[in-house]
């Protein structure tokens, strides 16, 4: 008969998987179960670690969304940045930009006030925007701004305050319209130009045709914004006057005198010479409507004969809203027979005659001159 063999292994039972659990070391489980909490502490730091990452990313997001979307500053810099790319209209519909007559009123404006500026034509370019400062005061967040205005250095504060919600962001308004004004009265002219934009101020006044042409007109702006005023026309002419509008609801004052052009000048002077020429033909010792003319006491044989000998060198200058030509000096010829009532001698008279002359020149609605000229009696 065969004995039946075994293994060393099989007869000790060293195969741990194979013993129960009563026969396992001491603390080994107790070391497995360790290892196993060690590593679920891990992973539950770890997922912890990162919600709280994941949340900060979410909140620096969210930060840098609302400061650059929905926040004051950023409010002001969209309309900033409507201006700067010449969308007068999309600015105007701001909240809090447009102005009404209450408005108007309140900012101590005409309600007359023109809003003809408000437009693409008259911005200069705006640049180089930077929001230097925010501050809290009650329901009002001052904003304040640098920027370059048509290459002037400029700087803006801005109230802006919340205008309800959109969604969970907060909605704002300008709690103080940004508009200001100019108050321009132009002197020797009724056409002018506004960065390039060219207006009359028959046009802007309310009156119209009628209007005042020393009263000021005023006309709202953008603010911050660079204005060039000057006048280009025929007759008259400035250099350009730069004004910054840089104060929200604000009026600025400007006074343009225009002088005459060479042109001008040429055109008048070749009016009052043909002016002076006609009145030579008249074959009288007083000519009628003319500077000049001679006086007897005696008997006049025939028909006088004027010349204009010398004619006046014209000189056009500012007159309140027209235009004057101050006392200057001419020379007439008179060729005439004087017959002496005390002794009927006859004299043949050739005589120059000096005489100073002035006169005024308006401007008329057509854009033609009216030239009068009279004898300067001073």
């Amino acid at each position: 008969m065969h004995e039946a063999q075994t293994t060393p292994d099989a007869a000790t039972g060293d195969d741990e998987s194979s013993a129960p659990e009563s026969a396992r070391r001491p603390g080994q489980g107790r070391r497995r179960g360790a290892r196993s909490g060690r590593r679920l502490a891990l992973d539950l730091t770890a997922i912890g670690l990162l919600s709280v990452l994941a949340l900060g990313a979410l909140g620096v997001g969210g930060v840098a969304v609302y400061r650059t979307l929905y926040s004051p500053a950023a409010f002001v810099e969209r309309y900033l940045s409507l201006l700067s790319s010449g969308s007068a209209a999309d600015a105007l519909r701001l909240p809090g930009v447009a102005m009404d007559s209450a408005e108007l009123a309140a900012a101590e404006l005409p309600s007359t006030t023109s809003e003809v500026l408000l437009r693409r034509a008259a911005l200069a370019p705006l640049s180089d925007v930077s929001v230097i400062g925010e501050r809290v005061r009650g329901d009002v967040t001052e904003i304040t701004v640098t920027y370059l205005a048509n290459g002037h250095r400029g700087r803006t504060q801005f109230d802006v305050e919340q205008d309800g919600w959109i969604g969970v962001a907060p909605a704002w308004r300008f709690a103080h319209s940004p508009l200001s004004a100019i108050d321009l009265t132009v002197r020797g002219a009724t056409r002018f130009q506004v960065n390039g934009f060219e207006l009359d101020t028959r046009q802007v006044a309310p009156e119209g045709v009628d209007a005042d042409p020393l009263v000021p007109v005023s006309m709202l702006v953008f603010s911050p914004g660079a204005y060039s005023i000057s006048v280009d026309t025929p007759t008259a002419q400035t250099p350009g006057v730069a004004v910054l509008s840089d104060a929200p609801q604000k009026a600025v004052p400007v006074d343009l005198q225009a002088q005459p052009t060479p042109e001008f000048v040429d055109v008048v002077q070749d009016r009052v010479d043909e002016f002076l020429a006609s009145c030579a033909t008249q074959q009288v010792l007083q000519p009628t409507g003319c500077p000049f003319g001679y006086f007897v006491r005696n008997r006049v044989e025939g028909a006088p004969q004027w010349s204009i000998a010398e004619n006046p060198k014209i000189e056009v200058v500012p007159d309140g809203a027209q235009w004057a030509i101050p006392s200057t000096r001419a020379v007439a010829h008179i060729d005439v027979d004087i017959r002496s009532i005390y002794d009927g001698r006859l004299n043949e008279v050739s005589e120059d005659v000096e005489f100073f002359l002035t006169g005024s020149i308006t401007i008329l609605p057509d854009g033609t001159a009216s030239i009068q000229v009279s004898a300067d009696q001073g």
